[in-house]
């Protein structure tokens, strides 16, 4: 893969550091490899990545449209923490089937295989991965994450991404209070696509606003939905669209 970019974090704090600032806990690190995201104080998405254990280093693994804000970020955060970030030349590795001894489980969703870092870049995958990642409801970065996302809007807690045991960290309070203190009445959802729309095209249902699609493969999509709009078919410009699991209902 060329779009990730993988830095390299070291020094004695590197743990703590990183426990005061992203979503998951790191002491999961023991244990292979751990999604997670880094949120503004109000508790909005700045960046989502996978923390991968490399002896007494931790490489981060982000979109590289990311890359450059994610170290401005963490450099801001990281005042006199004894903690060097730096650029890798490793590339990312993907595939299905059997775990590579250098591989590391996707901890979002059994289905999206394993990544592996290597020096060189990988020259073959034939793997559709939109197509996984729409029929898992795998959002992606600068897709269908963005600086309005709300991760636990955007499935984190199900994608293993979120840990609400674990602490303190930058945007904690507001991400527990969703989860504790609210209902979501907006998310990511599966829906069925008939026709297509280009990402990012408004949903309308019954004349009113009630989303938004975004990647579709093989006559699914995944939507942020106004759940209480999204009860009907919705036109994505002169795609129909509905949510999956009230297409699957005889009732509907």
């Amino acid at each position: 893969m060329t779009n990730r970019r993988i830095l390299r974090l070291s020094g004695t704090d590197t743990f703590d550091f990183l426990q005061g600032l992203v979503t998951n806990d790191v002491a999961k690190l023991q244990h292979g490899a751990v999604y997670a995201a880094m949120l503004t104080p109000q508790g909005k998405y700045l960046a989502d990545f996978f923390l991968i254990p490399d002896g007494d280093d931790v490489l981060l693994d982000v979109a590289d449209t990311l890359g450059d804000m994610l170290v401005q970020r963490l450099s801001m955060y990281k005042l006199r923490a004894s903690v060097t970030i730096e650029p890798t030349d490793l590339h990312v590795h993907r595939g299905l089937g059997d775990l590579p001894d250098d591989g590391f489980e996707d901890p979002r969703c059994p289905a999206l295989g394993w990544r592996a870092y290597r020096n060189a870049a990988q020259t073959e995958d034939d793997v559709d991965w939109n197509a996984l990642r729409v029929a898992h409801l795998v959002p992606e970065a600068a897709i269908e994450l963005t600086p309005d996302t709300f991760i636990l809007e955007a499935g984190f807690e199900r994608l293993n991404g979120v840990d609400f045991r674990k602490g303190c960290y930058v945007g904690q309070e507001v991400t527990a209070r969703m989860k504790h203190k609210t209902e979501l009445r907006k998310g990511l959802a599966l829906v069925d696509v008939e026709g297509a729309a280009p990402i990012g095209t408004e949903l309308i249902a019954n004349g009113k606003a009630a989303g938004t699609l975004f990647t579709q493969s093989g006559g699914k999509g995944i939507a942020y939905l106004r759940f209480d709009r999204a009860k009907d078919v919705m036109s994505a410009g002169p795609a129909q669209v509905v949510r999956s699991e009230m297409a699957a209902s005889p009732s509907n």
